[in-house]
């Protein structure tokens, strides 16, 4: 396994905090992780049932057993031995000797708030960032790491991609989201998952997507909620200020991995992807997400938004850095044209050029350019496009 961007920041966490909480999606990697940065602490899966059975009937000696710390992996099913964990760290001190990994954020932040609160750095790891990816082999064609995704198991294993995902719906999506809702109707909740790709980068409708799938309204909210729970989506807000402007007000949504949706849309290969026409909102989805990625494996509180008015103006993403906003146009086509450029040249007359930062045009083009203040590259190529 590659060496993980965010190893050091989990490293630096456990020199500061006597747990450390990594979080995010199944088969991110948060457990191979764990144990390649902390090989001399034992690991403990409570999902096996034989431990968690163990852990629930005595928590203080389960815990007892564990003086020097340990990994303590899936603790989202046995949140109530947070409180137990409490009393020995407050009571022994000591930092790094414990190290949790959880997949469900409701129940596992709700025990954290309770119990762990400024005893814990909390981190999310998330599938492969185009610069881990770029450990196996040189990028070029964007197309086939929609198809492939990130998820590190897919590259790893060299695994097949339309096997992998058709498994990973099945055990984890399907499984995870029944234990938070209470699931009765499988495949009213499957339509649900295809209409939502086929929205990937657009503007949630939750009347719209309630209208299409035959559901009530809240019960969308509810369902889009469990899976934003489980780490499968993303919702990206929009920014707004008193700036004279009518401005959108709903999210945007995507898949927190791409290849996910790009399954459901039943884009099987690079070729299709690239002729598809949903292949820019899933090229953006990509990108986005790798910033996203970016952030936090730097330790870093995403601020991260999009930018439209009610004339259509729009910016695909703003980056918050302090005070300033950097804006990023985000296109799929290999040809730049200077149309890239007048979304970032509305936003910033709105804004006024104090609040923003040197823009940033991204695409799958070869060569890179400075247009106008505004950077022009291709995030495939160059490793280090954005300066964090």
């Amino acid at each position: 396994m590659i060496k993980r961007e965010i190893a050091d920041e989990l490293k630096r966490s456990a020199t500061e905090y006597p747990v450390v909480t990594l979080l995010g999606p199944r088969q991110s990697g948060k457990t191979t992780l764990a144990r390649m940065t902390f090989p001399d602490k034992p690991w403990v899966s409570l999902e096996d049932p034989d431990v968690r059975m163990v852990a629930e009937a005595d928590p203080r000696g389960f815990l007892a057993q564990y003086s020097d710390g340990a990994i303590l992996d899936e603790v989202q099913r046995l949140p109530v031995l947070l409180s137990y964990l409490q009393g020995v760290v407050d009571r022994e001190g000591g930092k790094g000797r414990f190290i949790l990994t959880g997949s469900h954020q409701p129940r596992l932040h709700e025990a954290i708030s309770q119990s762990l609160a400024g005893r814990t750095a909390v981190l999310t790891l998330w599938p492969f960032s185009l610069g881990e990816l770029r450990q196996y082999a040189a990028l070029s064609n964007p197309f086939d790491i929609i198809v492939r995704g990130c998820y590190p198991r897919v590259h790893e294993d060299r695994l097949d991609p339309r096997r992998f995902y058709n498994g990973y719906l099945q055990t984890y999506v399907e499984r995870d989201v029944r234990a938070l809702i209470q699931l009765r109707d499988l495949s009213t909740f499957q339509k649900f998952l295809l209409l939502l790709a086929g929205r990937v980068g657009q503007l949630v409708n939750m009347a719209s997507l309630a209208n299409d799938v035959g559901v009530a309204a809240p019960t969308i909210r509810q369902w889009l909620s469990a899976l934003a729970a489980s780490y499968l989506v993303f919702e990206l807000p929009p920014w707004f200020e008193n700036i004279g402007k009518r401005l959108i007000k709903s999210h945007k949504l995507y898949f927190t991995d791409v290849g996910l949706a790009a399954f459901l849309l039943g884009i099987h290969t690079p070729e299709q992807a690239s002729r598809d026409p949903l292949r820019g909102n899933l090229y953006e989805n990509l990108i986005i997400l790798d910033v996203l990625k970016r952030l936090c494996n730097a330790g870093q509180r995403p601020e991260l938004y999009f930018y439209r008015d009610t004339h259509g103006n729009e910016v695909d993403l703003l980056i918050g850095q302090g005070r300033q906003l950097m804006p990023v146009e985000i296109k799929s086509a290999s040809t730049f044209s200077v149309a890239f450029l007048k979304g970032i040249q509305r936003f910033t007359d709105a804004v006024g050029k104090e609040r923003v930062g040197k823009g940033l045009v991204l695409f799958n083009g070869e060569q890179s350019y400075q247009i106008q203040g505004v950077r022009v590259i291709n995030p495939l190529r160059e490793k280090d496009w954005l300066t964090l």
